[in-house]
């Protein structure tokens, strides 16, 4: 599983999951663009990485489609080309139905789905050029199952099965691959801070969200690792044929079998 100096833009990347498929990448031989939101962090996270030979930062805001098209243009400038696209930033916001503000279902459903987009139109114009390219987008146990308070975030992430497989079949004959990665539970600082969130919203204790709510379905009690989704990642980002392509591929500790 080799890059072999490979482009990869991965959004919402200057921590968390993002940044850790983004080592890995760059670990594989690979060449990033760290995309986020605070290009402070960004550039941080690329300096990390190497110089930039290896790796470098862009604003974007992924919902605002000049951002997108000019991230994407400054990474074919600086390195040529782009390969894999990791459609990876996302957040959370929590609520019973019935009090979710119309605007924060929007947000959400901006960031997670016009995200994947517009990222994807504006990658897909120089790989089907290339004639090769890898589509991946993080979705989550939440693309196949639900859970109470996430309506609008079950509602994005099931809408990325739908984008994966559409790109898959308009991406067949330019070489270009489309998947979506779904973790369990990985211990990030997004993750982190819907503990205290659902704690207050369903009367239970921290530790019964931990136990019950986000690991009471796997099958040993445990999270997933930022190792486990780069990993699966990089698979994605190296295969090289259309036998993988328009998959979800769950990574959950068993919490979803299927």
């Amino acid at each position: 599983m080799k890059l072999d100096g490979k482009v990869a833009l991965v959004t919402g990347a200057a921590s968390g999951l993002g940044h850790a498929i983004a080592r890995r990448y760059v670990e594989a031989g690979g060449r990033v663009v760290i995309a986020d939101l605070n290009m402070e962090a960004a550039k941080a996270a690329a300096l990390e990485l190497g110089d930039d030979k290896t790796a470098i930062a862009v604003a974007m805001d992924v919902t605002k489609e000049d951002q997108v098209n000019a991230g994407v243009e400054k990474t074919v400038s600086a390195f040529g080309r782009v390969d894999i696209l990791v459609s990876n930033a996302g957040i959370q916001i929590v609520h019973p139905i019935e009090e979710f503000p119309f605007a924060d279902w929007k947000k959400m459903l901006a960031i997670h789905l016009d995200g994947a987009f517009l990222t994807t139109k504006a990658c897909v114009k120089h790989m089907y050029k290339q004639g090769s390219g890898s589509l991946i987008y993080m979705g989550s146990v939440h693309s196949h199952e639900a859970s109470p308070l996430k309506s609008a975030y079950v509602t994005a992430k099931h809408g990325l099965l739908g984008l994966a497989r559409v790109m898959a079949k308009e991406g067949a004959k330019h070489g270009v691959r489309a998947n979506v990665i779904c973790p369990g539970f990985v211990r990030t600082p997004l993750v982190d801070k819907q503990i205290p969130e659902q704690s207050k919203a369903l009367g239970i204790s921290e530790e019964e969200v931990i136990k019950k709510i986000m690991l009471g379905d796997t099958v040993d009690g445990e999270f997933t690792t930022l190792g486990d989704i780069a990993e699966i990642a990089l698979v994605l980002a190296s295969f090289e044929t259309n036998a993988l392509t328009g998959q979800s591929i769950t990574v959950s500790h068993g919490w979803h079998m299927g």
